[in-house]
This record gives structure tokens, C-alpha cells and sequence, in this order.
């Protein structure tokens, strides 16, 4: 099991050796086995062939049965003729030259005395490889031909054979060492070689996790490292574009944050303006009370936006700062809705003596922005629930609207996005949500929205009740 839980590149590299080690093993050992076969069958053929045609040269002048002298003769004729060291035997005489026979196996006497052909055997003989050959002296005895009872027996050193056989084993065992170190130069020249595209790989994963001031050491100029300045001039060339667009955002929000800041004063006066108008316009009539009402209503829904424009810039500077306190959290919701006038609007589930340590005042801008929304898009009767476990607290804004659209559910907290197909029309700055999320995220913890199984809308938010 070890095994397959290595890399995939060393998975191969083991299975390229062993395929490479056994295929070598395997072609030096078929080759050894049949060389080896040649040269000694080319060193026994001709043997046994010599000793049959010689006993077949002196076959008639050959007379059974043969005494000692003749078992010597028989002998010393058949040396001469085909060479090597030539023992005869018939019943208990043997030649008296030749070798003992003891160095011929029982197997091969055995073979010799009930058999009617040449056999062979190779055998060590005090260290020394030897072929030793028998053959039976065949007479006629009607049309068969039968053994007479005279043995002949042969043997000659096969030194030269054994060590041609060596040699060659010799070879053949370089050879696969040899392969075996080509092996592992190849494989060491492999590593070398895809060095390059490992560290290539491994800039990109860099890369790809946003280190964009990673760079390749480019060596050499082939090919890979034509393919590192390549990277590298693509990897340079997206960081000033990155930065750029960087730069560009930077100045957009601070542009952003100081018209904001600029419009405070203004829409200060503007609205105190309104604070009369409003007052006022229960003695006008017709049209002077419609553009009273008009110029109020869209003067605080400015005053909103530009409240709602400093708030995002503050979280985009990193400067938004938590003010915490131990918060009451059903007393907290409770309050966040009457300040509103909702509380006849949501039907609530707030259990006492649940504490949690938290900003109030961006705890209540969660609840404003979360409620504010179902009231306005979803389908009454709005539910707020309230539980909590050991580490956080669970609130749960639900509507009984249509829901939210699959294509809208990945943007709903983007800022300034309106689904007016799927929610209905809004007369907010589009920023609510993204606000609410963001103040979920300054505290740790996280506001999400799904749609209900029984149909709605359903927005979670996750706050933890201590911070770290």
C-alpha cells in the first residue's frame, strides 16, 4: 500500500527501472542459456560422433567375447581414433589403460548396460567440468541387434568449453550492470533536465496563489529557458497590470470616500431644510406639497447613500474598528426593530439571557439592513429567530416572498447589485447587504443566504459570542 501512495513521477521512474532491469536480466539469461547450449553441444557432437564412428571402423574385427588383451587393444585403438580417454568393459574385465570407472555416473553405466544407443553426460570430475560418453557394442542377431555385452566408454576434459561458458557469463553479467548504470545516468539526466519544468510548476502554483513577485532563475538558453523568460515577462507584465488596476481602485475609493465626506456638510443643511419642508407641506396643496414631499423623501434616501459610501469606504481602508460591549442579544434585536416601527411587522423569537460580546451599533446595522430588505422585497409575515450554542450566535431573518433566484443568490451581498427582476424594484443605494456581511466579517463571523424549502427567502447570521 505504501507503494501507491507515492508520487506519480516516482511510480513511473520505479516501474521504468524494473520493466528496464528484467527485460536486460531476462535478454542476458536467454542469451547466456543459448550460447552456453551451443558451445557445448558443438564440443559433444563431434565427440560422440568420433567414438561411433571408430567403434563402427573396428566393428567387424571386433570378436565377442574379448578377453583382457583384447579389452586393452580394443581400447588403445579406439584413442587413437577418436580421441579422448577410452575405457572398455565386458562382464568383470575392463581395459586396463583408460580411467577409472568410477568417474562415470551409475546412471550412465546403467543406461549403457540395458541400452541400445550412444548417451552423454557431463559431470565434475574433482572440480573439473568432463564429457562422459557410453555406448554399447551392438551384434546381429537375426534382423535386430542386440547388445553384446562389451561397453564402451569415453570422457574428455571440457575446460575450454567451461571457460568460454564463463567468459560469456561474464559479459552478460556486465552487461546488465552497465544497463543498470545507464539507468540511473539516464534517470539522473531526466531529473536534471525537468528541473526547469518543476520549478515552472511550482512558481505557478506560487503565482496562482496571489505571490505575483515570484520569478525563475532562467539558466542556459534552450528551450526551458526560453519558457522561464517567458514566464517570466507574462509574470512582470500582469503585476504592473495588476498594480495599475490596484492603483486605479485605490484612487476610485478614495475618491469616493472624499466626495462622501465632502456632501456631509451640505446635506446637513439640506436636511434641515427638509425638516421644515416636511412641516410645511401639510399647508400647501397640489403640486408645491408633491415636490415638498419629493425633495424630502430623495434627500434622506442621499443622505442614506452617502451614510452608506463612508461606511464601505472605512471597511475598504481597514480603519472600521469594533466598540464592544456585552450585548443582550434578544433585547438587542428587540430594540433594533422598534426603533424602526417593525415590531407589529415581524413576528420574533427572541429567548432571554442570551449575551454575546459585540458592537450594539453595528449589530443593530446588520438587523436594519437584513429586516429592512425582507420587509421591502420579501413576502410578509417576516420571522426573526434567535438561538445560540456554546461559541456563537444564530440570527435568522426569514420572508415568505418568492425566494431568491439561483442567479442571484452568488451576488445578493455584491455591492450596489439590485435584483429588481427577482426581488421587485428598490429605492436603496444597493449597498445594504455588502454593509451587513461586512460588519458579520469585522466581528468573525459570517452572514449567508439561502431560500427556504417552503418557499422564501432565509438570510443566517453567525456571530461568535467572545472574540479571540
Amino acid at each position: 500500500m505504501g507503494f501507491l501512495r507515492t508520487g506519480l513521477r516516482t511510480r513511473l521512474v520505479i516501474t521504468y527501472i524494473l520493466i528496464s532491469v528484467l527485460s536486460a536480466g531476462a535478454t542476458a539469461v536467454a542469451g547466456y542459456v543459448e550460447a552456453r547450449t551451443t558451445i557445448l553441444r558443438d564440443s559433444q557432437d563431434p565427440a560422440v560422433g568420433a567414438l561411433t564412428n571408430a567403434v563402427g571402423k573396428l566393428a567387424d574385427a571386433i570378436k565377442i567375447p574379448l578377453s583382457q588383451d583384447g579389452l586393452d587393444e580394443l581400447a588403445y585403438q579406439l584413442q587413437e581414433s577418436a580421441g579422448g580417454d577410452i575405457v572398455t568393459v565386458f562382464g568383470e574385465l575392463r581395459s586396463r589403460a583408460g580411467p577409472p570407472l568410477g568417474g562415470f555416473s551409475a546412471e550412465l553405466r546403467e543406461a549403457v548396460r540395458h541400452g541400445t544407443s550412444v548417451v552423454w553426460q557431463r559431470v565434475m570430475i574433482a572440480g573439473d567440468p568432463v564429457l562422459t560418453i557410453g555406448m554399447p557394442f551392438l551384434i546381429e542377431a537375426g534382423e535386430k541387434r542386440t547388445p553384446s555385452g562389451l561397453e564402451i566408454y569415453s570422457s574428455r576434459p571440457m575446460l575450454a568449453e567451461q571457460e568460454s561458458v564463463d567468459r560469456m557469463a561474464t559479459a552478460q553479467w556486465t552487461g546488465i550492470i552497465a544497463v543498470v548504470i545507464a539507468i540511473v545516468f539516464a534517470l539522473l539526466a531526466a531529473h536534471s533536465v525537468l528541473r526547469p519544468v518543476r520549478e515552472l510548476a511550482a512558481a505557478a502554483k506560487r503565482w496562482g496563489r496571489g505571490e505575483l513577485d515570484t520569478r525563475l532563475q532562467v539558466r542556459g538558453s534552450d528551450e526551458l529557458a526560453e519558457l522561464g523568460r517567458t514566464f517570466n515577462q507574462s509574470a512582470d507584465a500582469v503585476a504592473h497590470h495588476v498594480a495599475e488596476l490596484e492603483r486605479v481602485e485605490a484612487d476610485a475609493r478614495r475618491f469616493v470616500a472624499d466626495v462622501s465626506h465632502e456632501l456631509r456638510t451640505p446635506l446637513a443643511a439640506m436636511t434641515a431644510v427638509t425638516d421644515v419642508l416636511d412641516e410645511e407641506a401639510e399647508h400647501l396643496t397640489g403640486d408645491a406639497a408633491a415636490a415638498a414631499r419629493l425633495v424630502s423623501r430623495e434627500t434622506r434616501n442621499l443622505n442614506r447613500l452617502v451614510a452608506d459610501l463612508i461606511e464601505v469606504s472605512r471597511f475598504d481602508s481597514g480603519t472600521a474598528a469594533l466598540i464592544l460591549d456585552d450585548v443582550d442579544m434578544g433585547e438587542a434585536v428587540a430594540s433594533s426593530l422598534r426603533a424602526r416601527g417593525w415590531s407589529e411587522q415581524v413576528a420574533v423569537e427572541l429567548p432571554a439571557g442570551l449575551t454575546a460580546r459585540l458592537d450594539p451599533r453595528r449589530l443593530d446595522v446588520i438587523m436594519a439592513n437584513l429586516v429592512g430588505n425582507a420587509l421591502s422585497h420579501g413576502g410578509e409575515p417576516v420571522e426573526v429567530r434567535l438561538s445560540a450554542g456554546p461559541e456563537e450566535v444564530v440570527i435568522e431573518v426569514a420572508d415568505h416572498g418568492p425566494g431568491l433566484a439561483p442567479d442571484v443568490i452568488g451576488h445578493v451581498f455584491d455591492r450596489f447589485y439590485k435584483a429588481d427582476s427577482a426581488r421587485g424594484r428598490s429605492a436603496g443605494s444597493g449597498l445594504g447587504l455588502a454593509i451587513a456581511r461586512e460588519n458579520a466579517r469585522l466581528h468573525g463571523g459570517e452572514l449567508s443566504a439561502a431560500n427556504r424549502p417552503g418557499g422564501g427567502a432565509v438570510f443566517t447570521l453567525r456571530l461568535p459570542r467572545r472574540r479571540a
